[in-house]
């Protein structure tokens, strides 16, 4: 039997076809453990979330009810005179002092055919003339007031109070004071009275406010916006509503804290808290939080407990 040998070439071809093969084979199982790798570096990557924090301080909250009303002579008397007849003579003008027993007007009580000495009205008090409704010439009778006299009693202000919120009212409450004639001016006074009955037709109650007017700035007449604050807390922990998330049932915050894993990166934890007083965008937390403890107020919609975040501002603390 005749062995044949192969030939060099076909032998070279051979071996360089198998060479290739192992090479492609080599490349693509490098490519797939490349690709491996880098679907391992998606899968650890973490998102962060841009938000802003502020800090929780401790201070006071105070709830209040906004009413309106007019102010009034704290201690207001109409002058009489003793004896019908003419006004003949008028001796004081509105926006005059005078002192009790000075004279007001002067009454003529004569009747055809008869002749009658002049009654003098006088003031029963000391104050100021706000109104005067006599005039020279008309005829008046005792109970035709001549002239109002505002006295010293210093100023209130009379609010009707809805039915709803009488519940909250309480006599010596705080009040806080406005008009638009002195802009960025607060007044303070306290309720001094209340009426024991509610009026039928408004389903209101009256309320007097004492107001305290040291600088004279305030007049009989004017409108005045005032808030009765009917609630006050001292030494509670306050923050922004927008932070307090309702969620299924639960009232939470974020709390800023460190990763465990990575000091270098911030992470927020959930806390429970328990709200109190809601006031112009401000809440009390009864429960869950101290001072100074560093919560998200805006950026919280996609977090979650143990989400990792970026601190893009720090927005200033409340006021105490």
């Amino acid at each position: 039997m005749i062995k044949k040998s192969l030939n060099p070439f076909v032998l070279l071809c051979l071996c360089a076809f198998v060479c290739g093969i192992l090479y492609t084979s080599c490349e693509r199982i490098k490519e797939l453990l490349n690709i491996g790798e880098d679907k391992k570096e998606i899968v650890q990557d973490v998102p962060v979330f841009a938000v802003n924090t502020i800090l929780t301080v401790e201070g006071q909250i105070q709830d209040y009810i906004t009413l309106s009303g007019d102010i009034y002579a704290g201690s207001t008397v109409d002058a009489f005179s003793d004896a019908a007849g003419r006004v003949t003579e008028l001796y004081v003008s509105v926006g005059r002092r005078v002192n009790r027993g000075d004279p007001i007007a002067a009454v003529d009580p004569s009747r055809p055919g008869m002749t009658f000495r002049q009654s003098i009205a006088t003031a029963p008090i000391s104050g100021t003339i706000t109104m005067m409704p006599a005039q020279v010439g008309m005829m008046v009778t005792q109970a035709v007031p001549l002239a109002r006299i505002a006295g010293g009693g210093g100023l209130e202000i009379r609010l009707n109070v809805a039915e709803r919120f009488i519940s909250r009212m309480a006599l010596n409450l705080p009040c806080e004071v406005t008009v638009d004639a002195w802009p960025g001016d607060v007044f303070f006074g306290s309720i001094s009275e209340m009426s024991p009955t509610v009026d039928l037709a408004s389903r209101t109650m009256e309320v007097r406010v004492n107001v305290n007017d040291t600088g004279a700035k305030l007049k009989p007449g004017m409108f005045a916006k005032i808030r009765i604050i009917t609630e006050r807390k001292s030494g509670i922990v306050k923050v922004p509503a927008s932070a307090v998330i309702n969620r299924f049932g639960e009232q939470f915050v974020y709390v800023i804290a460190q990763d465990p894993e990575n000091p270098e990166f911030n992470i927020v934890q959930k806390r429970i808290v328990s709200p109190g007083i809601l006031i112009d965008g401000i809440v009390e937390i009864q429960s869950g939080l101290e001072p100074n403890e560093e919560i998200v107020v805006r950026g919280q919609t996609l977090l979650d407990d143990g989400s990792r975040v970026n601190i893009i501002e720090r927005v200033t603390p409340l006021a105490n």
